[in-house]
């Protein structure tokens, strides 16, 4: 093929090649955008400043040592930089895809606080690991020593999955028990595959797996098995549950049908990217194809239906927030690519109720910034008077989740939980007062990133590797 020209796609050409100009076929696309990535990530890295004071680095949660692998981009030294990279991230290619960067590292580049743009770390990320991948640099999980101790970690997401990997890379046994059919937890099920394709987090499943991770899926605890007996066959619990149980709108209407949770939709959704037969979306009731779509929301997860609507097929797509554009928990990047993809955006409204069964319509009211609630953000008001209904044939509602009630689900009645729900666990070692039992993630942060969650695993399992060490020592003596 010809040399073409550097090129700059779009989110909708790039995930959606329905939308591509129709004289580009699919090959030369991915050849000409495989090109335009090589010469972009040097591009980028090559402009990182080697500032004194890396705040992109002190903003990252996992501290990535991301001055030095962004030089070795520049120098073209790939294989470097994978290394630097996956030194202190155990799913770098991942955290690439799915991290706000805006809120973390790319929106405290010393080039971005000077106005003159970021340097673009997390596609950077992206492509150094997804090279070492294609290379055959991602290196199988292998244990120096098997040691006899074993582990037992309750949920297949970020969080397990990163202490898994680095216990049993020091030869801890280690079994994973989720409740669903595929490990990857959020990663799977929760977030659309085009943001993070799926075959990218299996890959993950399976380098796990190969290295002598155990799974038990479709293993509900509780119900399937109970907590005392995980503890009783492991000498250590990680729980790592995340936090799924979606909050609730108080009402009228709420029940109707086709009013759904952002979860069940999502969860939908993806599980039919596998070639899932799932009825929820043959029969239409969670499938967005030729409907009127509102979304009820401002966070992440809210972004993630919308766009996963515009790409079912809806007729149109809305989201209702109650606070303004600057006042939104979202990454506001998500947001771009989101009116991009056609999606409108209703701010500072609420719902106030839900009009017909089914659904035909959100009982909107206007809303106006106050002043600051105790988080110091401004408080939103409503407008007396202001009403209007907003026609829609599906209501997703991306409220927030929180923790489901572990102690009574388990029998355990020892867990220890805060007012909110979440396990109380020290925030760098996750462990808890139950004796053997530690807590990562969600569970104990609340709803919160997939950078925090493989943080706390890596952290936890550092610390219940001690503290084995530390047993072992003593009974030597």
């Amino acid at each position: 093929m010809a040399k073409q020209p550097m090129l700059k796609f779009t989110t909708v050409e790039r995930d959606m090649p329905e939308k591509r100009p129709p004289n580009l076929r699919r090959e030369d696309f991915n050849e000409i955008y495989a090109e335009y990535a090589d010469a972009k990530a040097k591009e980028q890295s090559s402009r990182c400043s080697q500032c004194g004071v890396p705040y992109c680095q002190s903003h990252c949660p996992l501290h990535n040592n991301i001055p030095d692998w962004l030089r070795l981009t520049a120098e073209g030294r790939l294989k470097e930089a994978y290394e630097v990279s996956q030194a202190t991230n155990t799913f770098p290619e991942i955290c690439g895809r799915i991290c706000p960067q805006d809120r973390l590292c790319e929106g405290n580049c010393v080039i971005e606080q000077s106005g003159h743009g970021t340097v673009t770390i997390g596609s950077v990320e992206k492509y150094i690991t997804d090279t070492a991948w294609e290379e055959g640099w991602v290196k199988p999980i292998t244990a120096a020593s098997e040691r006899t101790e074993s582990v037992g970690i309750i949920g297949a997401g970020p969080g397990g999955l990163a202490a898994a990997d680095f216990l049993r890379r020091a030869g801890v046994q280690v079994t994973v028990y989720d409740r669903y059919d595929r490990a990857g937890g959020l990663l799977t099920y929760g977030i659309p595959g085009f943001k993070l394709e799926k075959d990218v987090v299996m890959r993950r499943n399976a380098q796990l797996e190969e290295g002598g991770v155990t799974f038990k899926l479709n293993c509900n605890v509780g119900e399937d098995i109970g907590f005392d007996d995980i503890r009783a066959a492991h000498d250590a619990v990680i729980i790592a549950t995340g936090v799924y149980k979606s909050r609730d709108l108080q009402a009228p209407g709420v029940g109707a049908s086709g009013v759904v949770r952002a979860l069940d939709f999502l969860t939908v959704s993806n599980q039919k990217s596998f070639g899932d037969d799932v009825p929820a979306f043959s029969d239409g009731s969670l499938n967005a194809e030729g409907k009127r779509v509102v979304v009820i929301g401002g966070g992440d997860t809210a972004m993630d239906c919308v766009r996963t609507s515009i790409r079912q097929g809806a007729t149109s797509v809305k989201c209702l927030y109650r606070r303004d554009r600057a006042n939104m928990p979202g990454s506001q990047r998500e947001v771009a690519n989101a009116e991009e993809e056609g999606v409108i955006f209703e701010w500072l409204t609420a719902p106030k109720g839900f009009k017909g069964d089914p659904v035909e319509g959100v009982i909107v009211q206007k809303m106006r910034l106050g002043q600051p609630d105790a988080t110091g953000r401004q408080a939103p008001e409503l407008i007396e008077g202001s009403d209007y209904v907003e026609e829609a044939d599906l209501v997703i509602m991306a409220l927030g989740f929180e923790p489901e009630d572990l102690p009574t689900l388990w029998g355990c009645a020892d867990l220890p939980v805060n007012r909110w729900g979440t396990v109380k666990a020290d925030y760098i070692t996750g462990k808890t007062e139950a004796e053997g039992v530690y807590a990562v993630g969600d569970i104990v942060r609340g709803a919160s990133l997939v950078v925090w969650a493989i943080k706390d695993g890596r952290d936890c399992a550092e610390a219940i590797l001690e503290s084995f060490n530390a047993s072992a020592s003593v009974a030597a003596e």
